[in-house]
């Protein structure tokens, strides 16, 4: 609020009440012997209205500061991961090229020995000429027969020559096609590790306009709260308190509503799914039987939303889970570095893929390759030691970002470049979309 003047102050206490009644110690009390006028009153409740609008557009601007914040950061989230996924498929070109180069020099191999082979036999008929001739056959034969046995052996040694040819010349073109794939992927390869250097780059700029923005908008914060203490005469600290306790209770009741909403969702999705259960009886003679004669025998597919009680439900190794949870806690506080997987810092798709590597299985460190190599469940599957996710469209191709469950609507993750790693409830943020089982 601003500060009122003398007189408009005890007017606005005495005619308008509670109004100011905040103020505390900044109002000063009126000469016993001034009268206000009725241009000081409404001056006073004008001021009164004014600082009220201030207060609140104030804080209005706070939210749109902490939105930009979330923005910023979302948008070089979406850079590393796109670095990372950059990387990912130069590595599987390189492979490629390898094998390419691999499968070329098989094939090259096996001209020089088909050529060899030719050769030789080039060389043998050669040596047997001019004895195996047709001329040479009639004319040395004594005989009808032996013409025919001259000339069966002559037909033999032509064919076993064009057979060699007919090889050396398949040979050939096969390794004509091998040497051109290997030329073609390794210009793909060189490709890709251009296109993760571009990437690397873009994901660089994006953390530095992250950085930027956030400096920027905590300069911005700091005089808003500033101003805010000012309307409200309270100390700069005191106002500091009050807006991060707003802004944590805010995040708090966000987070509880996304997580009521996502239960509820869920316990719809599994309504539904026993619904549609015992609406198909006339089905169940014709499917394997349950080993539980109350078990629903509806089979379901990895990517089908079922209840966590389906026998069909993927089943998250419990060792292997464990393992996972108990490495990812042993890194809570290592900073997060965009591209970064451990041993003292991490990016979201570094941690992940380290703890499960932890956990026996290996994941690519991507998190769209993540997620791809997983089976896809339900937000109602969860069971810790699964893999959260966050994307900007319902399209897996748009994930950003992902943690590790832990249980409870709580998750292990590197959050974003100038925070460390830390287990907090995986609606703290931004409510997650994809959800899958390593």
């Amino acid at each position: 609020m601003r500060v009122l003047g003398v007189s408009a102050t005890l007017v606005l206490a005495l005619s308008v009440g509670g109004l100011t009644a905040g103020v505390g110690s900044g109002l000063a009390l009126a000469d016993d012997h001034t009268t206000p006028s009725k241009q000081d009153v409404r001056d006073a409740k004008a001021d009164a209205v004014h600082a009220a609008d201030d207060v609140a557009g104030v804080q209005a601007q706070l939210v749109l500061a902490n939105q930009r914040l979330q923005q910023s950061s979302v948008v070089a989230a979406q850079a590393a991961e796109a670095y990372n996924g950059a990387r990912w498929r130069a590595a599987q070109a390189r492979k490629a090229a390898r094998e390419a180069q691999h499968r070329a020099a098989v094939a090259a191999a096996d001209v020089d020995r088909q050529r060899d082979a030719y050769s030789s036999a080039v060389v043998r008929s050669y040596e047997m000429s001019p004895g195996l001739t047709t001329l040479a056959a009639i004319v040395q034969s004594d005989g009808i027969e032996t013409v025919a046995q001259h000339t069966a052996t002559l037909d033999a040694a032509e064919g076993a020559i064009g057979g060699r040819y007919d090889d050396f010349r398949a040979a050939s073109t096969l390794a004509q096609v091998a040497s051109d794939q290997a030329a073609d992927a390794q210009d793909d390869a060189e490709q890709a590790a251009q296109d993760a250097l571009d990437a690397r780059q873009a994901a660089q700029d994006a953390a530095d306009a992250a950085a930027a923005e956030a400096q920027r908008i905590a300069d911005q914060k700091t005089t808003l709260v500033a101003r805010l203490a000012d309307l409200q005469h309270v100390s700069v600290q005191l106002a500091q308190r009050r807006q991060s306790d707003l802004e944590r209770k805010a995040a708090e009741a966000a987070a509880r509503a996304a997580q009521h909403e996502a239960e509820q969702q869920a316990a719809q999705a599994a309504q539904q799914a026993k619904d549609d259960a015992g609406d198909q009886p006339s089905q169940e003679p014709t499917q394997e039987p349950s080993d539980d004669p109350s078990t629903p025998s509806t089979p379901t597919t990895p990517t089908t939303p079922t209840t966590p009680t389906t026998p069909s439900t993927p089943t998250a190794p419990a060792a292997g889970a464990a393992a996972a949870i108990a490495f990812a806690r042993s890194q809570i506080g290592d900073p997060y570095v965009w591209g970064a997987a451990g041993p003292s810092s991490w990016d979201c798709s570094g941690l992940t893929m380290g703890a499960w590597r932890a956990g026996g299985i290996s994941l690519p460190h991507y998190s769209v390759a993540q997620y791809e190599q997983s089976t896809p469940i339900s937000a109602s599957q969860l069971q810790p030691g699964d893999l959260v996710f966050w994307g900007s469209s319902s399209s897996p191709s748009s994930i950003y970002h992902v943690a590790l469950y832990v249980g409870g609507g709580r998750i292990i993750q590197a959050p974003r470049t100038g925070e460390d790693v830390e287990e907090t409830s995986m609606y703290y943020w931004i409510a997650p979309n994809f959800y899958a089982r390593p």
